[in-house]
């Protein structure tokens, strides 16, 4: 629980930080408001996807130990998390370069495929670890009794 409590921690912190690069950095170059930059979304995606959702992944849990499978939720939380940092650290790099005015290449997007890849495969061991604690809690569970 410490993991995700801690993951979720220097996300939050992220996300926030980013916000603010973005508002500084596009205000420095005299980037021109109402124009697209990546960096525009990249608080949002830190924020949502590493604070809120390892937030969630924390309460489920406290409520069904899914941990207790510690490959599965090993390859979870290093999965997801390296995935998001990959896909972040992209749209950084992009956005960057569209403030800048240069050019992107295939190599950044291709990166950022990669990223997301990452969080796929990291989810679906999410998957695989809370469905095995579901169905083990669902087991040990008493019967609801007919009133």
């Amino acid at each position: 629980m410490k993991k995700l409590f801690n993951a979720a921690f220097i996300y939050m912190i992220l996300g926030v930080s980013a916000g603010l690069f973005y508002r500084e950095f596009t205000k420095a170059n005299d980037f021109p408001a109402g124009e697209f930059t990546q960096l525009a979304v990249v608080h949002t995606h830190l924020l949502t996807l590493g604070f809120i959702v390892l937030l969630i992944a924390l309460v489920l849990e406290k409520t069904f130990a899914f941990s207790n499978s510690p490959k599965l939720f090993g390859w979870f939380f290093w999965l997801y998390n390296a995935g998001l940092v990959l896909t972040a650290g992209m749209m950084v790099w992009h956005g960057i370069l569209t403030v800048l005015g240069e050019e992107s290449s295939a190599m950044i997007s291709g990166i950022a495929g990669l990223g997301h890849i990452l969080i796929t495969a990291g989810m679906i061991f999410f998957f695989l670890a809370l469905g095995r604690a579901v169905t083990k809690s669902a087991k040990e569970s008493p019967a609801p009794v007919a009133a």
